[in-house]
């Protein structure tokens, strides 16, 4: 992953088997993207790196623990807010058991889990997440297990 420059932020598109777990944002006008499915993730606080600011985020919204060798792809995409900054994308994947130790934060109106397929076509996902994700299926293959 890139390592000049600051990153932003993390977000990861996490597999719990072979379903992609996605958060429906509040539906509040004081906020971006509102009611819209994202991804776990958020900003950085501190002198975090992109791994640990993803693994905070996902653990204060989901309540999940992510280990790094969970990790399938990462890659920097230009920041939402500041085209010198840059954001960690992570592509990442735990058993499908983990979804009974989620415990749903106080960010969002729910979660559920998607096939890939099913989740690239919302209507109302956030939208940079499908050339993301359409990259790491490029350069990757996808889904191989």
């Amino acid at each position: 992953m890139r390592t000049t420059g600051q990153h932003d932020g993390a977000k990861v598109a996490l597999f719990l088997g072979d379903c992609l777990i996605s958060i429906l944002r509040d539906d509040r006008p004081d906020i971006p993207y509102p009611n819209l499915w994202d991804l776990p993730g958020g900003g950085r606080e501190g002198d975090e790196t992109p791994f640990e600011t993803m693994a905070r985020e996902l653990n204060e919204e989901l309540g999940l623990h992510l280990p790094q060798e969970a990790v399938l792809w990462q890659n920097p995409f230009p920041g939402y807010s500041d085209p010198q900054k840059w954001v960690g994308f992570f592509v990442a994947r735990l058993p499908v058991a983990a979804s009974n130790d989620i415990v749903f934060g106080d960010e969002g109106q729910r979660w559920d889990l998607f096939a890939l397929n099913d989740f690239m076509a919302l209507p109302n996902r956030m939208p940079s997440y499908g050339g993301r994700l359409d990259r790491w299926v490029a350069e990757t293959g996808g889904i191989t297990w």
